[in-house]
């Protein structure tokens, strides 16, 4: 497919046209909504890389700011290619009894249930919380994103806050400090402390690893159970003014944030 650049002219002196424009139900928009809706930057910073010839589209690089496109073209930045769905980023305070998994069909509840009907895109949740354990959740449509924070070579904080069934003696801290093995790989806690100093069965414990059910199979590996398990940050996020079992769209803020040191 070509794409429109107003104002170019053919040899009959005719307005130049997009193929795809001459095709009934073929949508299209301005090059830099097009960027902007695929979570690469605002439309304004958009503007600047099309003027920078960082843009290609089939091939070309276009600097022209009144390029339209239609989603059969080939936009790429950076080599990569965009997608023109419009990315989205839903922070959820998960309740207990919803699995995160988007495809179960021995689950009652999804947390997908918790959101229907919030936005048109398919989003999905990034990373596991098992069905009992509550707290920060996010979900989006932005896989390259998702990836990214969910891959421990990058060591995006999770703190989780622990409910026990027995008071934490120090020994069993230091232990989680210095490391448990756990499928043959040695799992270690970057901080963990008493979360209440009058009651010692609650803690903090801080993680990167990406293991499944890691923080309940490293208290069960110590001979403790644990009652309640909440997440009360991922990668930046909280769920501070956020009731549980409700969601919002992340800020610009946040999101930016999410993405620092990605790029």
């Amino acid at each position: 497919m070509g794409y429109i650049q107003p104002g170019k002219k053919d040899n009959s002196g005719k307005r130049l046209r997009d193929s795809a424009a001459s095709q009934k139900g073929v949508v299209l928009i301005r090059l830099n909504r097009f960027i902007a809706n695929s979570g690469v930057c605002s439309r304004r910073e958009a503007d600047s890389l099309i003027r920078g010839g960082h843009i290609t589209i089939n091939g070309k690089v276009v600097t022209d700011m009144g390029v339209k496109v239609s989603v059969h073209d080939i936009i790429k930045y950076k080599g990569k290619r965009l997608s023109s769905e419009k990315k989205v980023y839903i922070l959820l305070n998960k309740p207990a009894g919803y699995v995160t998994t988007v495809r179960d069909p021995h689950a009652e509840n999804t947390v997908l249930d918790l959101i229907r009907g919030c936005c048109p895109e398919r989003v999905y949740p990034v990373g596991r919380l098992d069905k009992a354990t509550t707290g920060v959740l996010l979900l989006t449509n932005d896989g390259e994103l998702a990836g990214k924070l969910t891959h421990p070579s990058h060591k995006r904080k999770k703190i989780y806050h622990v409910f026990l069934d027995r008071p934490v003696i120090k020994n069993d801290l230091l232990r989680l400090a210095h490391g448990i093995e756990l499928d043959g790989e040695i799992i270690s806690a970057d901080a963990v402390s008493y979360a209440d100093p009058d009651d010692r069965t609650q803690l903090g414990i801080e993680l990167h690893s990406g293991q499944n059910r890691v923080v309940r199979r490293l208290f069960e590996s110590m001979g403790y159970k644990v009652r309640k398990l909440d997440r009360v940050y991922f990668a930046g996020l909280t769920k501070k003014n956020l009731p549980r079992g409700k969601w919002r769209f992340l800020s610009e803020k946040e999101i930016s944030m999410l993405k620092r040191g990605f790029s």
